[in-house]
């Protein structure tokens, strides 16, 4: 399963879902007729009734949830679709699921921890690398770090081996 959306709210009284996209397009769920609900190995799947724009996120009606309550119910689970039902990305470009659990280095060596999360700022993606462990001289946490998703900052991706090497100073 490829996440491509969060399920925030109940929209109305009918069973009506507020879903916000994790896709390029705001409508790139539309191109599937049915969503897979539900978090971990927990999925199941669903067809969707209608789904349209309204403001920043996507409302859409799901066969089978018909009531406030009902929908209440589906609030906090993820959308996804199997990753067959994808097309392939074009080469030096990759799905913001494919990157979660990299681990990043730097061109000399440091080990910055792993990909955690990926979000658009208007002018480029932007990778979050959450470290894995505390600094060794204080009892403080290291915090995570942001890195632009762009070609003079990220010089090799390896999905097989999941690494990531990046031309980024340790102290940024």
């Amino acid at each position: 399963m490829v996440v491509m959306g969060r399920i925030i709210a109940p929209y109305g009284v009918y069973g009506w879902l507020k879903v916000i996209p994790d896709t390029e397009a705001i409508d790139g769920l539309f191109d599937y007729d049915t969503w897979w609900l539900g978090k971990g190995d927990d999925w199941r799947e669903m067809v969707v009734e209608t789904a349209k724009i309204h403001n920043d996120v996507i409302v859409v009606k799901l066969e089978g949830i018909d009531d406030r309550d009902a929908a209440f119910a589906c609030k906090g689970k993820q959308i996804a679709v199997p990753r067959n039902q994808l097309p392939e990305p074009d080469d030096n470009e990759y799905y913001w699921s494919d990157l979660i659990g990299l681990r990043v280095k730097n061109l000399q060596g440091v080990d910055f921890g792993l990909i955690t999360e990926v979000f658009e700022t208007g002018a480029n993606d932007v990778i979050v690398v959450r470290p894995d462990a505390v600094k060794a001289d204080s009892d403080a946490k290291l915090d995570d770090r942001l890195i632009p998703f762009i070609a003079t900052a990220v010089l090799e991706v390896d999905l097989e081996a999941k690494t990531m090497l990046v031309d980024w100073d340790e102290e940024f």
